[in-house]
């Protein structure tokens, strides 16, 4: 009887410490754990965030980064003889040390392209044979740079107009080249690095007129054999928008072109989008109340098992910055609001959005 009993005490401990360690294996595991199967799930990174605890929440929940800022023309390349590899460089050698993707952003966008690329010595447009010389040196000099550490590059950002009945943005780059500097860049970034993933990015990429124009372009561009490989849709949405149908709708129309996709910038604010304007100052400041977390948890659990839907095209997930703690949001469009738009707090706790990503 007393061995019976013993047997019967020791199955019972066992089944316990089965449990409990089940119980640990689900609360230890991070994001990248739960999407192991569909897609990398990563985040933007800036130097300053690799020196803070924020690097184990990092390293427990992505297994892909991409600098928020530090492989911008702006700070990499201020002037033409001038490069400042530091910040980067210590993004890329914390890619390499720890084994995560890495994903580069951006080699091409006008916003952050500085003016001596546009300008000669007396402040006029330099000829389209000029700028694409300095493009040219530029990316080669940055993408030859991260060969073999970087995987995919951002290499086109922002060209589409949001303008009705605009198709690309009256840029400088626009204004000396015409369309012909999308294909350009490509190339160059092709000549660099045969082997990197090359994609197209923008935002606004829900709203069916931009889509369209978006769409059009990478179109025309595998049409004339440009090396391009995906196309990356920034993600910057509310609570509010967009709808399911509306997500729905927009991913099969870029899966249809054969491309991959990517969600390069996610983020939710938790102000609808009707009053992210600079005209309704009267926005709560300072506050995440439970109904806008409840809101942005519905949204969040909502785009994701859209993402699910689509993971044959959607090669990767990354948000855009790690915490509530830090956001391009805070402050923008309206100076003085703060935002709450990711999946944990300011104190890296994870928040209710967070059950409604892993939970399926």
């Amino acid at each position: 009887m007393n061995s019976l009993k013993n047997i019967y005490v020791f199955f019972l401990f066992a089944l316990v410490a089965i449990l409990v360690t089940a119980q640990t294996s689900i609360h230890n595991k991070g994001l990248k754990d739960y999407y192991s199967s569909y897609f990398p799930i990563g985040v933007a990174v800036s130097t300053q965030s690799l020196r803070t605890d924020e690097v184990q929440l990092i390293l427990h929940q992505f297994n892909s980064i991409t600098a928020e800022n530090a492989m911008k023309a702006a700070l990499i390349h201020p002037s033409e003889n001038i490069y400042y590899w530091k910040g980067a460089d210590s993004i890329a050698a914390f890619a390499k040390k720890h084994g995560l993707k890495l994903r580069g952003h951006t080699l091409c966008w006008h916003n952050q392209l500085p003016v001596w690329f546009f300008t000669d010595s007396a402040g006029k447009y330099v000829s389209k044979e000029v700028l694409f010389n300095r493009l040219k040196e530029h990316i080669y000099s940055v993408v030859k740079r991260y060969k073999g550490i970087v995987y995919a590059w951002d290499v086109v950002n922002e060209v589409i107009s949001d303008n009705k009945g605009e198709y690309f943005r009256n840029s400088p780059l626009y204004k000396i080249c015409g369309e012909e500097f999308v294909a350009k860049a490509f190339q160059y970034a092709h000549e660099a690095d045969p082997r990197a993933l090359l994609f197209y990015n923008d935002y606004n990429e829900i709203h069916p007129e931009k889509r369209e124009k978006i769409i059009k372009l990478v179109k025309q561009l595998k049409k004339a054999r440009v090396p391009i490989h995906g196309i990356g849709l920034q993600a910057h949405w509310a609570i509010d928008e967009p709808s399911e149908q509306q997500l729905d709708s927009a991913l099969r129309q870029f899966a249809s072109t054969g491309l991959q996709v990517q969600i390069t910038e996610l983020d939710i604010s938790v102000y609808p989008k009707g009053i992210s304007s600079i005209t309704n100052p009267s926005v709560e400041t300072t506050t995440f109340s439970s109904e806008q977390e409840r809101l942005q948890a519905a949204q969040y659990k909502m785009i994701f098992r859209q993402f699910r839907k689509y993971k044959s095209f959607i090669s990767g997930v990354t948000f855009w910055n790690i915490s509530d703690r830090h956001s391009w949001l805070d402050n923008f469009p309206i100076r003085g609001r703060k935002n709450y738009p990711l999946l944990f707090d300011k104190n890296l706790k994870q928040k209710k959005a967070f059950k409604g990503v892993v939970q399926f």
